[in-house]
């Protein structure tokens, strides 16, 4: 028997799901603006504290200057709400989940779930790596290779930006696994495929880290070398989840 369209009924699910969605967003921009607000407070000591990897380095009598006049009341603002989204990474996350879920399946929920837990926890894995590993080497590198005669004295704006786009580089090339993982979960490749193209992925990682990191050897090799390593590691995990397909 076939079913007889209801477009009321139609519309009429379609209007709560833009109501769902608008909850959501505003559950999500209440959250954030929450976050910022504590964070706020203390903006100029979480300033501080993303600068102290380069203010470890900086040659003595030296300091970080403000070009614009406005720069040190907004750059610890700006981090601060940066840091707000960061911190509440779950709970957008959550409210995502909760927006989509009733409309997946029980396998797919098993499936999308955990990705999405391991997505979060590997991209502040890959902002850690950043601040404590990779910003002590790269800023101890640059600031003893001045010129003579040069000061070191970095503008707070134009350092902002720098370590903004590093965290962003590091966290999304700690994503890698999951990347590999979807893309064999979904049958665009094999395992055994990407197997083959190895050294072809190694030249990328490479390739992508001279484009991403300042322009020394040390900060591309500081982020190829983990993004190969998290390729082999997304590798590995692969074969099971192309297994489950199989099986499914």
């Amino acid at each position: 028997m076939n079913r007889i369209p209801n477009p009321a009924a139609e519309e009429s699910t379609f209007f709560s799901h833009l109501v769902e969605l608008r909850n959501r967003l505003l559950r999500v921009i209440f959250g954030v603006l929450a976050v910022f607000i504590g964070c706020a407070y203390y903006a100029n000591q979480i300033y501080a504290y993303f600068a102290e990897p380069l203010l470890r380095h900086l040659p003595k009598n030296s300091s970080m200057i403000a070009i614009d006049v406005a720069s040190p009341f907004f750059a610890p603002f700006k981090l601060a709400f940066v840091v707000a989204v960061f911190i509440s990474a779950p709970y957008i996350l959550y409210q995502f989940w909760a927006f989509v879920a009733p409309g997946l399946y029980r396998h797919e929920k098993i499936m999308i779930l955990p990705l999405m837990v391991a997505s979060t926890l590997l991209f502040y894995a890959g902002a850690s790596f950043a601040y404590f590993l990779v910003f002590p080497a790269v800023f101890g590198y640059l600031t003893s290779n001045a010129p003579a005669g040069v000061a070191v004295m970095t503008d707070i704006n134009a350092y902002l930006d720098f370590v903004l786009a590093m965290f962003i580089a590091f966290g999304l090339s700690f994503e890698i696994p999951i990347i590999t993982i979807v893309l064999v979960w979904l049958g665009v490749i094999s395992p055994q495929s990407l197997a083959e193209k190895r050294s072809y992925v190694i030249v990328g990682a490479f390739v992508i880290a001279m484009f991403l990191t300042p322009p020394d050897a040390l900060s591309q090799t500081l982020l190829a070398v983990p993004m190969w390593l998290l390729f082999e590691i997304g590798l590995f995990c692969s074969r099971f989840f192309a297994n489950k397909r199989n099986i499914a």
